[in-house]
Formats: C-alpha cells, sequence, structure tokens
C-alpha cells in the first residue's frame, strides 16, 4: 500500500467515523427527522468502499461491499426517505442505532490499521461486536420494509419507473422481504470466517509472546 493510499484511506474512515459518532447523538434523540439527511448523505458515500474493493486497495473485494451498500441505500433512501408512515416507528430508531454502532467500531478499526497502529481490543470489537449488532439491524430493516408494503401499494410507489417491467416495485419489494435474509446470512457466515481468521492470528501471536 502506498503512503499515498495509506493515509487517504485514514482520512475516508476517519471521517465516516466523526459522522457516524454525531449521527448517534441524533438517532437517538429522535429517528429520522433528527438524523434521515445526515444518515442519507454517509451512506451514499459509502459508495466509495464498492470502489475501494474494485481497484483492489483493500482486501474486501467488490461483491460484499456492494450488497451492504445497495441493501442499506435502498433502504434508506427508496423506502425511508420517501414513506412518511414509517419514519417515526420505533424498530426505525433501533436499526439506526445499531448502524451506529456497528459502523462507529467498524471505521475507527480500518482508520487505525491503515496506520498500523489498532490496538487489540478494537480489533476483538470489531469481530465481535457484530454478533449481536447485525441480526438487530437486520431485524429492524425487514420489520421497516414489510410495515412499508401497505403504503407502497397504496401510493403505487415508482409506478412510472416500473412502468416497463411486468411487476411493481410493491413485487420488487416483497422479492426483496424474501431474498434479503439469505444473502444477509451469507456476509454474515463471511464474518465469522474473518473472526476466527483475525482473532486466530492475534491470539497465536499472544501466545508466543508469552513462550518468549
Amino acid at each position: 500500500m502506498s503512503t499515498f493510499v495509506k493515509y487517504y484511506l485514514f482520512a475516508y474512515n476517519f471521517l465516516q467515523a466523526s459522522a457516524c459518532g454525531i449521527l448517534s447523538n441524533k438517532t437517538i434523540n429522535g429517528a429520522y427527522a433528527s438524523s434521515g439527511y445526515l444518515i442519507s448523505v454517509i451512506q451514499t458515500v459509502a459508495v466509495l468502499e464498492v470502489l475501494h474493493g474494485a481497484i483492489g486497495i483493500v482486501p474486501s473485494g467488490f461483491f460484499s461491499p456492494l450488497m451492504q451498500w445497495s441493501g442499506r441505500t435502498h433502504f434508506i433512501l427508496a423506502i425511508v426517505g420517501q414513506i412518511k408512515e414509517v419514519q417515526d416507528l420505533p424498530w426505525l430508531s433501533i436499526t439506526l442505532v445499531a448502524w451506529c454502532l456497528g459502523e462507529m467500531i467498524r471505521y475507527p478499526h480500518y482508520a487505525l490499521t491503515c496506520l498500523g497502529r489498532c490496538p487489540g481490543w478494537l480489533t476483538y470489537l470489531r469481530y465481535t461486536g457484530f454478533i449481536m449488532i447485525y441480526p438487530t439491524g437486520l431485524v429492524g430493516e425487514l420489520l421497516i420494509m414489510y410495515k412499508a408494503l401497505p403504503h407502497v401499494k397504496e401510493k403505487n410507489l415508482y409506478a412510472n419507473l416500473f412502468s416497463v417491467f411486468p411487476f411493481s416495485y410493491y413485487d420488487l419489494l416483497w422479492a426483496i422481504l424474501l431474498v434479503y435474509p439469505f444473502l444477509w446470512l451469507k456476509l454474515y457466515l463471511q464474518l465469522f470466517k474473518q473472526r476466527k481468521s483475525k482473532l486466530g492470528k492475534s491470539e497465536k501471536h499472544h501466545g508466543k509472546r508469552k513462550r518468549m
């Protein structure tokens, strides 16, 4: 990794972590009303993570970041941003808090890893915290999408956009609801593999130091 790329990735992750810190305070005080614009910006900018994987400056690859980015962006922009009836539901607050907690661990971990100064406790938290945080976010997303279905049908949402297809956005949202947990599970299990790899290396290294 070149020096420029290293400091670019540090700056990106640091700025995202800072924005998520601000967002967490707004989210606790009220879900979409206080945090909707900021979370929309943060999530849209996160498309850079897809590009980072695509051009190979991070080892995540292209597909996994794309799945996470597209899923969350669709959720926050296409559903929550367009359907006021779901913006005050408690499960939206829970979902956004789960997102914030996850990112406030993930981004600092990436930022400090770029500098080679990530403490062991943060690495452990990065590869352990997701076990509870990610399922909480998933349940919230699924419930909000399910609650949005009647409003999507009533408003005939995105009718013009879907006029060229043999199905409506309502049909697509049902399909997403059915497929989403399986796609999410693939990413979730992949994180467990990463956890075993990262924490296993840390434990082996710690064991060697003890024996020396």
